[in-house]
């Protein structure tokens, strides 16, 4: 069993990096069409496009819970159209359909599929932000976090004695994750996307840091002062996952 739960964190984590590489290598696509000033429409290479990759980046990774992710696709998609300039006005029929597709994923989406039923057991509550401007300030009890903040902020505080990690994502907003009175056995690792957007992880000072993000105009700094020897370092924390036009900052108090 432990070597199956292994074989499913990689796959995720590969997964990951997988689609991050994809739309990183699409932005950079995009710039040299825009570059090579050929004969393109504009609308094609939109921040609204861009929007529509967010949602399909966030969509997967999160195995579509939720309704952000669709909410960005369809967000986007409308920007699009409106820049396309079509024959109709889609401003007269975006609220209805958006409502009604909406709806409909919220009626029809899978509640007890077996994807589902495993990430409830292993994550029991997902904490999940998708608001303009509000910080949400709560303890995480749970073992492993779930954390998405976009176009908002969102701060907890990690207690579990028995730390398993988890998956923290920043889109356009910020995540502060206080992890001081945290603790696990020898090694956790923590999937963290950063895409115009900034992560805190404030740690004890005795946790090693190995981080694997790929940054790509971003960054992924220690910021602790007065660090321990590494002999005295009984902790790893494993920082995977994508610094896209984002930060990941690690500090102590």
């Amino acid at each position: 069993m432990d070597n199956l739960n292994h074989n499913d964190n990689n796959n995720t984590k590969n997964s990951g990096r997988a689609l991050s590489g994809l739309i990183i290598a699409i932005i950079g696509i995009a710039l040299l069409l825009n570059n090579m000033h050929l004969d393109i429409p504009g609308w094609i290479l939109s921040w609204s496009n861009f929007l529509i990759l967010i949602g399909v980046f966030i969509g997967v990774r999160r195995n579509f819970k939720g309704v952000a992710w669709l909410i960005l696709i369809l967000v986007g998609a409308y920007n699009t159209l409106d820049n396309m300039n079509l024959d109709f006005d889609p401003s007269k029929y975006a609220l209805g359909v958006g409502l009604v597709i909406i709806g409909g994923f919220l009626i029809f989406r899978p509640k007890d599929s077996e994807l589902f039923g495993r990430r409830r057991k292993d994550r029991k509550k997902a904490k999940f932000d998708f608001e303009g401007a509000t910080d949400d300030k709560t303890a995480n009890n749970n073992d492993i976090i779930d954390v998405t903040a976009i176009f908002g902020g969102s701060t907890q505080t990690v207690y579990s004695k028995n730390f398993k990690g988890g998956d923290i994502m920043a889109i356009f907003g910020g995540a502060d994750i206080v992890m001081t009175q945290a603790d696990f056995p020898e090694t956790v690792s923590l999937d963290v996307t950063a895409v115009f957007g900034g992560i805190k992880l404030i740690v004890p000072q005795n946790w090693a840091i190995k981080s694997n993000v790929t940054a790509l105009f971003g960054s992924v700094e220690d910021k602790r002062s007065h660090l321990m020897p590494v002999s005295e370092m009984t902790k790893t924390l494993i920082l995977d996952g994508t610094a896209l036009f984002g930060g990941i900052e690690i500090k102590s108090f």
